[in-house]
């Protein structure tokens, strides 16, 4: 064998190493149970440290070596990625709609669960399981790229039975605390790194302008500066640094751009405002949060002047990649590109105009391979040009850098225990005190004193879970009943009240009598969430919560109403026969943080993050419109 033959040879045997190494690696993999490397970079099993072992002998490929600076490992993975490589990263279908098989096959980028989507039994163990499975099915693909798995943890991580489901957005408000919402990205961060979520669809930093909005309750308030204030969230969520730390999450700001202010609260539909309105109001809580190094921006299903947003290049890539900088990537809504032209399914014109738009990975949960063909065909044919497929690919491939999936892949077990733990309820509890806004208080008959050794609870909403939850809560619309583990208002309040207070208790009201020192009204909305929860007729009372306070008026005491709602309701008619009102907003699990502020362990610090109507009829109304509210925009009182 002459000197040339016996180099190319030597290449051969060292070509044929790797691909066996990679063979086994593929097949450790698939085949460890419970999980490879851990996010925390512990001990690891016997299996994986053949992995390791492996891989160090055989010398990593750069974008493997985490030594090296990120923009150098996505250059080198990039230049060895196919057209379907890169398709793949930009795709997300929903976890009920692909197998671990497909998403090796399709080299498939991420994978989502949508509102209520999970496994079974529903346990974080379950889903860290979940996880670790599906994400050694994509390490199994030629390259090893590991997928990110999103969630709607919009009030903590909302999906898992047992987890801390604290106040939704506008209760956090109304509390105006930004440490506090940052103490809440921290402890969802953690719930979700237990399970192995390392991506959140959340913080949605919209600006409500109409209360007719099935998104009221998930907007932090009317103005912009209410919003950007509590950007903070992605700090919570993300850490210091995107990937410090092992329970560090992806954040998503939502949902850009305008989606509060659509005509008659219509959540698809279209807001009709300039814009300068559209650049005063709407956009600065975005500003704010790629300020803070939000990692991905969702695209809102509305429209501006007639425009969908996922179809708008303007505003998606003139204005929030380029005007204000934005570095992370963006992902559509569900089934988002469907709306572009009105019709039911989606086209190959609308794939186009969606990513062309700068819309980098696209959330198309049911048809995933469709749209894989179809954006093939349109790369194919120079209408989707290759360099916005390779944008698209650096923008997402660098988030799952800097989160270290590639070095630490799998679900951190560690923080299976805090998963409802103690100290996150905890820290709900106070996040429920802090937001109740109280709004009337005749002659001071709160807080609840010695005095009160004899009341009475009524209400659909005084011993539900599902109701003081709300959407999002377990599943997608949420419902009433004992839906996951928490405290109800009812048991709260017999907590708090002691053993020396008589606590009686009739769902609609019945048994009361004047015996009793005081009533309580739990009453309010039904759960929904999103679209669902759009109202086009009235916002009053239902008409059994009606019925249940006017029993308790019946009897001749004072009667304090909770008001468990995702926005302010029209109640103005029959304020004046209720002695005190409270706006508890959607509290979550923790309803003992209601009964602290009835009881005065927590004096109401809560103040309006939205302007309340004096009727329906009044909507929109804002601060500033010139219409007269009930209560203005910051209105609160307290005791003393």
């Amino acid at each position: 064998m002459d000197c040339t033959s016996a180099k190319a040879e030597r290449r051969r045997v060292r070509s044929r190493h790797r691909v066996l190494a990679f063979g086994v690696l593929a097949t450790l993999v698939i085949g460890t149970g419970g999980g490879t490397v851990r996010r925390d970079g512990g001990a690891v099993p016997a299996a994986d440290a053949v992995l390791a072992a492996t891989e160090r002998a055989a010398a990593p490929l750069p974008y493997l070596d985490p030594g090296l600076p990120v923009g150098k490992r996505v250059d080198d993975l990039i230049a060895r990625m196919s057209l379907d490589d890169k398709l793949g990263q930009m795709t997300q279908p929903e976890r009920r709609y692909i197998t671990p098989a497909e998403i090796t096959a399709h080299r498939i980028g991420s994978v989502l669960s949508s509102g209520g989507s999970a496994p079974s039994p529903n346990t974080p163990r379950s889903w860290a399981d979940m996880y670790d499975g599906l994400q050694r099915a994509a390490l199994a693909g030629r390259l090893r790229v590991p997928l990110m798995y999103g969630v709607d943890a919009v009030h903590g991580h909302n999906n898992v039975v047992g987890a801390t489901i604290f106040p939704h957005n506008i209760g956090l408000g109304a509390a105006r605390d930004p440490e506090l919402v940052r103490r809440i990205g921290g402890a969802t961060a953690r719930e979700m790194a237990a399970t192995g979520v390392d991506w959140n669809f959340a913080p949605c930093v919209c600006v409500v302008r109409n209360d007719r909005w099935g998104r009221t309750y998930e907007s932090f308030g009317e103005v912009p500066g209410l919003a950007s204030a509590m950007t903070t969230m992605i700090d919570g969520l993300q850490g210091e640094k995107l990937g410090a730390g092992p329970a560090s999450v992806l954040a998503t700001a939502k949902h850009y751009l305008g989606d509060g202010a659509t005509q008659g609260g219509d959540d698809r539909g279209d807001a009709r405002i300039s814009e300068e309105r559209l650049r005063e109001i709407h956009l600065p809580p975005f500003r704010a949060a790629v300020r803070r190094g939000v990692g991905s921006v969702m695209v809102s299903y509305s429209s501006w002047n007639g425009v969908k947003l996922h179809e708008h290049r303007y505003l998606v890539t003139d204005v929030l990649k380029g005007e204000l900088g934005f570095t992370g990537f963006v992902v559509s809504d569900y089934n988002g590109i469907d709306q572009i032209d009105g019709a039911p399914g989606f086209t190959r014109d609308e794939v186009a105009k969606a990513v062309n738009a700068g819309i980098d990975m696209v959330m198309v949960p049911e048809e995933w391979k469709k749209f894989i063909r179809y954006l093939r065909a349109e790369v194919g044919e120079g209408d989707v040009p290759m360099a916005r497929i390779d944008d698209a690919n650096r923008r997402i491939l660098t988030k799952k850098f800097e989160l270290g999936l590639f070095e630490n892949p799998m679900a951190d077990r560690r923080h299976l225990g805090s998963v409802g733990g103690a100290g996150h309820r905890a820290l709900a509890r106070g996040a429920v005190a802090r937001s109740q806004v109280l709004l009337k208080n005749s002659q001071d008959v709160l807080p609840f004193g010695p005095a009160h050794d004899k009341i009475f609870v009524a209400g659909r909403s005084a011993d539900d879970i599902g109701r003081q939850s709300g959407g999002w809560t377990v599943t997608w619309q949420g419902k009433p009943g004992g839906i996951t583990p928490g405290t109800t208002i009812l048991e709260g309040i017999r907590e708090v009240a002691g053993p020396g207070v008589e606590v009686g208790y009739g769902r609609d009201g019945k048994g009361i009598d004047d015996s009793y020192d005081a009533a309580i009204a739990v009453v309010g909305e039904d759960p929904y969430a999103e679209y669902h929860g759009d109202r086009t007729g009235g916002l009053g009372l239902d008409d059994a919560d009606v019925r249940t306070i006017e029993r308790l008026r019946a009897a001749d005491v004072p009667v304090i109403v909770v008001l468990v709602s995702g926005r302010p309701m029209d109640v103005a008619q029959r304020l004046p026969g209720w002695d005190a009102l409270v706006a508890a907003w959607l509290p979550g699990t923790e309803g003992g943080g209601v009964a602290d502020v009835l009881f005065g362990r927590s004096a109401p610090t809560g103040r309006l993050p939205v302007t309340w109507m004096s009727d329906a009829d009044q909507q929109p109304i804002n601060q500033g419109d010139g219409k007269k509210p009930l209560f203005p925009f910051g209105y609160g009182l307290t005791y003393g």
